[in-house]
């Protein structure tokens, strides 16, 4: 592993003061924590799965990336996104240890063609470490599951934010960044979903979305544009809740940080998190609207 290591298990998170996120504190994590889960009384969940940053010691002493290379690829401060929800998944390990959101066997990246391009590994991994690794995505498809099948048995239906970020100055920190139509401030993905039966959901989501504050302007939500949403998540939720589980892939332009240095911009975060707050009252009225076609 390169040198310039920071504490891997330091996050920095949000906190309210009078109803306002308005200071920060340092949480250190275990070094050996998979993922956070919260569950509370609603019907609505936020997932946060690529914001971890931890690294098994084993695979970090193999590694060619530096964790600022790391940073650039992950997204960080999702988390903080879906502080108002009541059920919450944070799975603090760096994708680039295992990557939740493909499948399992592309799980583990091992190729530059895998990841971005990137010169991942001095060493390659051996297979006994990656399939030690492939069982903590089994694990966590297993932990999924059960969660969900409980927030459907009490309420029936759910929303799931699969919350993400994504990079839009690739060709460098003093480069022009990826131009607007190409890039909307927040996009929505629902390829893996039956669009046509989650529409007053998913509508509603994205226009309660356009009408929250940001600092200087309005967000520009739009659907399918940067990405798809054909992440393994959402397609594993719309396989066994096609119609009790709308999973919504939420990807946020990293307009609340520099991509380049992994420096936050506090009141961008707290405005992305206050968006989202915003939308949960429309997200429960809408799955409540929904007409009883379930099997």
């Amino acid at each position: 592993m390169r040198s310039g290591t920071p504490s891997p298990g330091t996050r920095l998170q949000l906190q309210r003061y009078g109803g306002m996120e308005t200071r920060t504190k340092m949480v250190h994590l275990r070094e050996d924590i998979l993922w956070s889960v919260e569950r509370g009384g609603s019907p609505l969940v936020g997932t946060a799965i690529h914001d971890g940053h931890l690294l098994r010691k084993d695979l970090a002493d193999l590694m060619a990336l530096t964790p600022e290379e790391r940073l650039r690829e992950e997204d960080p401060f999702t988390a903080m996104t879906i502080g108002d929800l009541v059920n919450r998944v944070v799975v603090h390990r760096s994708r680039f240890e295992m990557d939740l959101n493909r499948p399992r066997e592309g799980a583990v990246y091992l190729r530059p063609e895998q990841a971005w391009g990137l010169d991942l590994w001095d060493t390659q991994p051996t297979p006994d470490m990656v399939e030690s690794v492939l069982r903590q995505h089994d694990g966590y498809y297993a932990m999924l599951l059960e969660f969900l099948r409980g927030i459907e048995r009490e309420h029936g239906r759910f929303v799931l934010l699969d919350v993400h970020s994504y990079n839009h100055r690739r060709d460098g920190a003093l480069a022009a960044p990826t131009v607007q139509e190409a890039a909307p401030d927040i996009n929505i993905g629902t390829s893996s979903m039956d669009r046509a039966y989650w529409a007053p959901v998913v509508d509603a989501f994205m226009a309660c979305l356009r009408e929250q504050p940001f600092p200087g302007r309005r967000l520009d939500v739009r659907e399918n544009v940067a990405f798809a949403g054909k992440g393994e998540q959402t397609r594993f939720i719309h396989e066994h809740f096609p119609k009790t589980g709308c999973a919504i892939a939420v990807e946020f332009k990293k307009i609340f940080m520099d991509e380049w240095t992994g420096e936050p911009d506090l009141e961008a975060i707290a405005a992305l998190r206050a968006a989202i707050r915003g939308t949960l009252p429309v997200l429960e009225v809408a799955l409540a609207d929904m007409p009883d076609r379930r099997p």
